[in-house]
């Protein structure tokens, strides 16, 4: 191999092309993430969850045989080689060689029970990380005999239901197959499926659904809705229309402005609900919107959905799954002053739907949670249409990857990002070589700096939130970046506040009791009570928040998204305010600020959103004189 796979014609090129699973490999803090991960659930969960253990339909066994394994496949198979962990390859391949097995003459697979064509395209996105990272010459043309298959039987069994909501998703395989063999056959079938599918582009365009649903529909459902904002950007690659290359930006917009959090996602406690604190976020949207960014990212090149993954990920994730990674939520709530089994303001979901537990709620995210990390990981650089390399994360990380010429090039990312402003870059080539380094500027950086081999560099404009370094690169270069990060405030209903500084969004952690309620010993099911104040309000100079925080550091430990480890705090001012009071098991809505409170005034502290299990993450303003 000289190249990456390019998009052939008709469809349209990206500026991005995805690395190949394998090429970058996890460091520092996230490579931690991964191995706590490894340690949880998803190392274990075969042996205490009976959905993905031994009996799965996926494994050739009597139990669950729609969508729990290849969930979990789509997860445990990228992480097993992110870490090279023989213990997890060897627990992935099952999976795979059964799959692979199942095949009919006819290109149908797996488990005989069902037929339904969401599964399915599941496994299919595993089964192509799977061919990427191992080379195994059979996942072509069993790819291709599946999709011969669906060509035949799609017109007089179509998509329906999950499979109609979530069609797009064929599209990704659909096109990584076409761009390997060039069959027209291939388009024609994406066509018909985007057809059959959600019209998501319109759906985005205008979207319609402003307020808290009260009944399920497909098109109101939060993963379907995280899963689609991806689906106008894959169809532009096809049909080159405007409406589809504009309507998931559009979507993202409408999303943030009538359901939008303050830690980038969208809110759905099943179905959307409001911009209200307290209402919660599924699991699963968190993690497939994740991915969904990280294709618009390859689609259109553009540093703003790298803002927003970063957000997403660096909050919302870790937000919801506990340290040791043998606990996790159904829904997270932005306000979360207690986590336990009682009614809450759900559009849909059950009682327990916050408690951290293997279970909580539906098996879906028990099943679904762990792509989030490792996706990202793999991810985290992409190569570029003109031969060159381009950042979406500046997590520490080693890219091995071939740029100009197919000269094999590494890049040793040094850094503690998100918790550090300062990254070194390592370039390695394997001889001189002339190519473009493309390095994200977030849009919350207005004075980034940028030094090669000591040397500052004069910055031009970012360009969709890039700049370009071309240069002849030679063993050893460096590049050393800056991104100052200040503090921002996020402005909410009732004139509450979030509180960013860089990618990070900062809460105020209330202490933590947890408490079991039943499980397994392995994965119990846990309710958090807390053990100090909530109902704090802030104290703020409007104008310069920076004046009103002292930026406090610790050395980063193995897992710095708990509260009492945070690598980094704010440390204000703020005061109780009494009359903001528990409502319906849940922080009531914050009062109209600023807030008069005759309280005394304390020192407060504010962690990273996602160290702190129950938190206040939109918090009112004080009145100050």
């Amino acid at each position: 191999m000289t190249t990456y796979v390019h998009n052939q014609k008709p469809l349209q090129s990206t500026p991005f092309i995805e690395l190949p699973l394998g090429a970058i490999e996890p460091r520092g803090w996230i490579r931690d993430q991964l191995e706590i991960q490894a340690n949880g659930f998803t190392g274990k969960l075969g042996d205490h969850w009976d959905d993905v253990g031994s009996n799965s339909g996926w494994l050739g066994g009597t139990g669950e045989s729609w969508e729990r394994g290849p969930y979990y496949l789509d997860g445990l198979l990228p992480l097993a080689y992110l870490l090279k962990d023989e213990v997890l390859i060897k627990k992935v391949q099952p999976w795979v060689e059964w799959t692979l097995n199942s095949q009919q003459e006819n290109g149908q697979f797996g488990p005989v029970t069902n037929d339904d064509w969401w599964s399915r395209v599941v496994m299919l996105k595993v089964l192509i990380q799977y061919e990427e990272v191992s080379g195994d010459e059979r996942v072509i043309p069993f790819i291709e005999r599946y999709f011969h298959y669906q060509r035949k039987h799609i017109e007089a069994r179509p998509l329906q239901e999950w499979a109609e909501a979530r069609g797009g998703e064929h599209l990704i395989c659909l096109y990584w197959l076409y761009n390997r063999t060039g069959e027209d056959w291939l388009l024609e079938l994406a066509d018909i499926i985007r057809k059959q599918t959600i019209d998501w582009t319109n759906i985005f365009a205008k979207f319609p659904f402003w307020r808290y649903q009260t009944k399920f529909d497909h098109r109101v459902h939060v993963v379907n809705v995280a899963m689609g904002l991806k689906y106008p950007a894959l169809y532009y690659l096809q049909t080159g229309q405007q409406l589809d290359f504009s309507a998931s930006w559009q979507g993202i917009d409408s999303l943030m402005h009538y359901h939008g959090q303050v830690h980038g996602m969208f809110s759905g406690d099943e179905w959307l609900a409001g911009t209200h604190p307290s209402q919660g976020v599924e699991l699963c949207a968190v993690v497939e919107y994740m991915y969904t960014l990280e294709h618009l990212v390859r689609v259109f090149g553009e540093g703003r959905y790298g803002d927003i993954l970063e957000k997403v990920a660096f909050n919302a994730l870790p937000a919801t799954i506990s340290p040791d990674w043998r606990g996790h939520q159904y829904d997270q709530q932005v306000n979360q002053a207690i986590c336990s089994i009682a009614h809450r303001n759900w559009t849909q979901n059950a009682d327990d739907s916050n408690i951290f537990g293997l279970e909580p709620n539906f098996g879906c995210c028990t099943a679904n949670m762990h792509q989030g990390w490792p996706k990202l990981v793999a991810r985290l650089w992409m190569a570029t249409e003109d031969h060159g390399l381009a950042v979406v994360s500046y997590a520490p990380c080693h890219v091995n990857a071939l740029v100009a010429n197919g000269v094999e090039t590494s890049i040793e990312v040094d850094s503690q990002y998100p918790f550090n402003e300062k990254i070194i870059m390592s370039v390695e080539p394997a001889k001189k070589v002339t190519f473009p380094i493309k390095l994200r500027i977030p849009q919350w950086c207005t004075t980034p700096i940028i030094k090669v081999n000591g040397q500052l560099i004069e910055l031009a404009k970012a360009v969709k939130g890039y700049v370009t370094i071309t240069r002849e690169w030679n063993k050893g270069d460096r590049i050393e970046l800056e991104l100052a990060m200040e503090i921002q405030l996020d402005y909410r209903g009732h004139h509450a506040v979030g509180v960013n500084r860089g990618p990070l969004v900062y809460a105020l952690p209330v202490e933590e009791s947890w408490i079991k309620r039943g499980g397994n010993d392995m994965f119990p099911n846990m309710e958090i009570f807390p053990t100090s104040a909530w109902n704090y309000g802030i104290s703020l100079n409007e104008e310069n928040p920076n004046d009103s925080f002292q930026v406090e550091t610790a050395p980063l430990e193995k897992q710095p998204f708990q509260a009492k480890a945070a690598p980094i705090k704010l440390i204000g001012k703020g005061k109780r305010i009494p009359e903001w009071t528990i409502e319906n098991n849940s922080a009531g809505t914050p009062p109209i600020g600023p807030v008069i409170s005759n309280e005394p005034e304390e020192i407060i502290e504010l962690v990273p959103y996602g160290s702190a299990k129950l938190r206040i993450g939109e918090i009112p303003l004080i009145k100050t004189t």
